[in-house]
C-alpha cells in the first residue's frame, strides 16, 4: 500500500481502478480513459492531483533565493497571486524538475512533481544555504484541479460567495478565498482552475463538485489531455540530463536582466548556442494519421539523423497518435521504427489541441 491523499476512499467509491503512482496509490480511470478525456474537453472534470509536492518559500530573501533557484524570474510576480512556469536547473543545466511558482502575501509557493519531492527538497535546502529564507513542505494541503469549458462554471456553482473573485482571474492569476488558494493553472490545455486547500475541506469540495456535474477523471485522462496540449512529463520529456533548450522550455528561461546568475545558466546558454550550431537535438511534435499508435522509446529516423520518441498516444480528440518526440534540429522528414517497418510520420509544432479543437497545421 502506497501514500494515500484525503480523497482516497472518495475515488474508491466512484469505482476507481487504483495504481502505484511514484509511491502513491491513485485513480488511473473510473472506467473509462476515453470518457474521462472527452468530458474534460467537452463539459468539466475534476482531477486529485493532492500527491503533488507544495513547497512554500518564504524569508526577507525569499525572491533572492528564488531568483538563483530557478530559471525563470520570479521578479515578473509583481503582484500577489501571479503565477508562472519555470524550471529548476543543476549545475549542467539539466532539468532538475519543472514547477509552478506562486507569488503569495507570506512569500513564495512552489507546486512540484510527487516523483522528486526528495530530490527537490535535497537541491532547495543545499541551494539555500546563503539566504535568509524558510523553506516548508505543505503536506497537509489538498489539491483539486477543475478543467474543461464549463468548470469555471461550475467551480462558482459551488463556491457562490467566491464567484466573483473567481471570475475576475486572468490566466496564471490566483487568489486566497479563505483557506482556499485558487489559480488559473492547469495541465489540460482547457481553461479551468486549481484549488490548494486543506485536505479536510478538500473532501466536501469532491462532493460539491460532482454533486454540480462535475465527472471525476484520473490520470490516464490527464496524461493523454497533457500531451495534447503539448505539455511536458517530467522523466519522461525532460530530466536532469535534458537540457531545457532540448525540451522546448526555452521560454520558461529568463535571459534578462543579463547580470541575473541562476543555476545552470552559463550551462543552458552554451546548450542553446550548440543548438543554433546543429548539434543539440529539438523536442518536436509528430502526428501519425494513420493506423498505428506511437509510444515512448520508439527510433525516429529523419533526414539530419536519429531521434527517439519521448512521450506518444493515440488521440481521443483527434482520433489518430501523436507523440512528442526529440530529433536532430532543422529536421524536414522522418519516420518511425514500428515493429521494423519505418512509417512516415508529419513533424508539427508540439501543440496539437487548445481548447478542444486541433491547434496544428
Amino acid at each position: 500500500m502506497g501514500q494515500q491523499t484525503a480523497l482516497f476512499h472518495k475515488h474508491i467509491n466512484a469505482g476507481a481502478k487504483i495504481v502505484d503512482f511514484a509511491g502513491w496509490d491513485m485513480p488511473i480511470n473510473y472506467g473509462s480513459q476515453i470518457e474521462e478525456h472527452n468530458q474534460v474537453r467537452a463539459a468539466a472534470g475534476v482531477f486529485d492531483v493532492s500527491h503533488m509536492t507544495v513547497v512554500d518559500v518564504g524569508g526577507t530573501e525569499a525572491k533572492q533565493f528564488l531568483q538563483f533557484l530557478l530559471a525563470n524570474d520570479v521578479a515578473k510576480l509583481d503582484e500577489i497571486g501571479h503565477a508562472l512556469y519555470s524550471a529548476m536547473l543543476n549545475h549542467d543545466g539539466g532539468v532538475v524538475d519543472d514547477l509552478i511558482v506562486y507569488r503569495m502575501n507570506f512569500g513564495y509557493r512552489t507546486v512540484v512533481n510527487c516523483a522528486t519531492r526528495e530530490k527537490d527538497l535535497n537541491w532547495m535546502a543545499d541551494t539555500s544555504a546563503d539566504f535568509d529564507v524558510i523553506i516548508e513542505e505543505k503536506p497537509d494541503l489538498a489539491i483539486l484541479a477543475v478543467h474543461g469549458p464549463e468548470a469555471i462554471e461550475k467551480v462558482c456553482s459551488v463556491l457562490p460567495k467566491h464567484a466573483d473573485k473567481i471570475l475576475q482571474l486572468r490566466n496564471f492569476r490566483g487568489t486566497d478565498l479563505g483557506d482556499f488558494f485558487v489559480a488559473r493553472t492547469g495541465y489540460t490545455g482547457e481553461k479551468g482552475l486549481e484549488l490548494i486547500l486543506p485536505g479536510n475541506g478538500a473532501t466536501l469540495l469532491w462532493d460539491k463538485l460532482l454533486a454540480a456535474g462535475v465527472k471525476p477523471a484520473g490520470l490516464g485522462a490527464r496524461d493523454t489531455l497533457r500531451l495534447e496540449a503539448g505539455m511536458n512529463l517530467y522523466g519522461h520529456d525532460m530530466d536532469e540530463s535534458i537540457s531545457p533548450i532540448a525540451a522546448n522550455m526555452e521560454k520558461t528561461i529568463a535571459w534578462e536582466p543579463a547580470n541575473r546568475d541562476f543555476i545552470g545558466k552559463s550551462a543552458a546558454w552554451a546548450a542553446k548556442k550548440s543548438q543554433a550550431e546543429g548539434e543539440l537535438p529539438s523536442l518536436v511534435g509528430l502526428v501519425l494519421e494513420q493506423r498505428g499508435v506511437l509510444r515512448r522509446g520508439q527510433t525516429i529516423f529523419t533526414d539530419k539523423g536519429e531521434g527517439i520518441i519521448t512521450s506518444g498516444t493515440f488521440s481521443p480528440t483527434l482520433k489518430h497518435s501523436i507523440a512528442l518526440a526529440r530529433i536532430p534540429v532543422n529536421s524536414e522528414h522522418c519516420q518511425v521504427d514500428m515493429r521494423g517497418q519505418l512509417i512516415p510520420v508529419r513533424i508539427v509544432k508540439p501543440n496539437f489541441v487548445r481548447f478542444g479543437k486541433k491547434f496544428f497545421d
